[in-house]
């Protein structure tokens, strides 16, 4: 150990969590319908597995573009398998800032040349956080968050995260009263905050920023001189009414394009969500501040996608008739999923909170606590994971600020996988006896009343030796 370094052997990668943990007992487990049908159910995976055949029927359809050959059938092979410029392939990024502006309903324009292409959107968040921030410096995040970000955003970085705690009273909803508290947490502990970063959709929440959100947001970060970076990875799985709005959309609302905020609002992507492909390791980042996109272009030879991807890719995505069929189609079926996921929880009597967006949803298992404690969270996790057999992520595996929430994932497996996820927890829930002290008011956008009372911050976490790399 002596001869490594410090990097390395402190316990800050962030991978000591439950929600890590979850995915190792997963891991030693997995549940086959023929192999191992008493498996552990993976539901702690956002991964977007509902629409792989309308990818495929492209490829079957396009297969020059798979074959690395251009419209006249001639081979590219030899000029892909060349060096390449980091800042990537004209076609892929004005393709990519096409698509974007897509999703968003065209409302917004992306400029090809303020793009930065990564290895995902893990890469693209830490990059930014390395082009803005030192280390010790901190940035502020709403709860619940993604708890990879402990991973992301601060492992080699050195920066900090502050919470902006949010409550189920509201449906977690961001107030003015909750960022200055968090800002003034950091200058309580000494901490230079040099942004706010939020997930718009949540994960994981999988709700939507709403506008009133995202003017408060651009205000205060506008006040306090600092940034905001809102990854915006789930953007096209919105299924549900209210549309999607971007950060974006609101800036260009709010401020003319010379006022300096406008170089202090940073949006980050990929296609791992909304096209299923986080294998193809695509995301992307974009600036209107120049000297963060030179940096960011630097950056990204150490995470670069590959030729052969962004060949593919930049086919696909100028077919403007297979992606306009693609997001609609995908978005149907992520509503139908959801809803099955939802009613059946219901039939359990176990509540959702009210979501149009993402893979998951943030589900409500106060009632199942023995007590309002984040300790009775982690002994009904353990029992769900290791008794009923579903690897779920626990409320505080993502810092949330009260115990009993869970996030559920419903997009990576068979609608016949999900059907006996939901028998089996229906059968465990009903074999619980809830416990009988405390009372709540609902969450705002929960549909049911819940049986919980509200809890201040705590962590729980435990230690294992598992470092792979897990994407969200």
């Amino acid at each position: 150990m002596k001869f490594l370094s410090d990097k390395i052997t402190n316990n800050s990668h962030g991978q000591d969590s439950s929600y890590f943990l979850g995915w190792q007992e997963y891991e030693k487990n997995p549940y086959d319908e023929i192999k191992n049908p008493k498996g552990i159910i993976q539901m702690g995976l956002a991964e977007n597995q509902l629409s792989f055949d309308l990818l495929e029927s492209w490829m079957a359809l396009n297969h020059e573009a798979a074959a690395f050959k251009n419209p006249e059938g001639e081979s590219v092979f030899r000029q892909l398998a060349l060096f390449q410029d980091y800042h990537g392939h004209p076609e892929f990024k004005n393709a990519m800032a096409q698509f974007m502006s897509e999703i968003r309903g065209n409302k917004v324009d992306f400029d090809a040349d303020n793009l930065v292409l990564t290895a995902g959107s893990t890469s693209a968040n830490e990059t930014l956080i390395f082009c803005l921030a030192n280390p010790g410096d901190a940035f502020l995040l709403p709860t619940p968050y993604y708890p990879g970000f402990d991973r992301d955003l601060k492992w080699r970085t050195g920066a900090e995260i502050v919470p902006i705690q949010c409550f189920s009273s509201n449906g977690f909803r961001i107030t003015e009263s909750a960022l200055e508290d968090a800002y003034k947490e950091a200058q309580n502990r000494n901490l230079k905050v040099k942004g706010v970063l939020v997930t718009n959709p949540s994960n994981p929440l999988g709700t939507t920023l709403t506008r009133e959100e995202l003017k408060l947001l651009i205000t205060f970060v506008d006040e306090k001189g600092i940034h905001l970076i809102s990854d915006e990875i789930y953007s096209g799985t919105v299924f549900e009414s209210p549309a999607y709005v971007s950060a974006m959309e609101v800036l260009s609302e709010l401020k003319d394009k010379t006022d300096d905020v406008w170089e202090r609002v940073h949006i980050v992507y990929s296609l791992s969500k909304d096209l299923g492909l986080p294998g193809f390791r695509v995301g992307a980042l974009y600036s209107n501040d120049k000297m963060v996109v030179s940096a960011a272009t630097k950056m990204s030879s150490f995470g670069l996608i590959s030729s052969q991807t962004q060949y593919l890719l930049a086919a696909m995505l100028s077919d403007k008739k297979f992606t306009k069929k693609y997001l609609s189609e995908n978005q149907k079926r992520l509503k139908e999923r959801h809803e099955m996921l939802v009613a059946g929880l219901r039939e359990a009597g176990i509540e959702c909170l009210e979501s149009n967006a993402g893979l998951f949803c943030w589900v409500d298992m106060r009632h199942l606590l023995s007590s309002n404690t984040f300790e009775a969270e982690m002994e009904l996790w353990k029992k769900i994971v290791y008794q009923v057999g579903l690897n779920i992520s626990p409320g505080s595996s993502c810092h949330c600020t009260e115990p009993g929430w869970f996030r559920l994932c419903f997009a990576n497996m068979s609608e016949e996988t999900l059907a006996l996820a939901l028998k089996r927890i229906s059968s465990f829930a009903g074999s619980e006896q809830p416990a009988a002290t405390g009372t709540a008011s609902p969450p705002q956008n929960s549909n049911k009343s819940s049986k919980r009372k509200g809890f201040t911050k705590w962590v729980f976490r435990l230690s294992f030796n598992n470092d792979r790399h897990r994407e969200r």
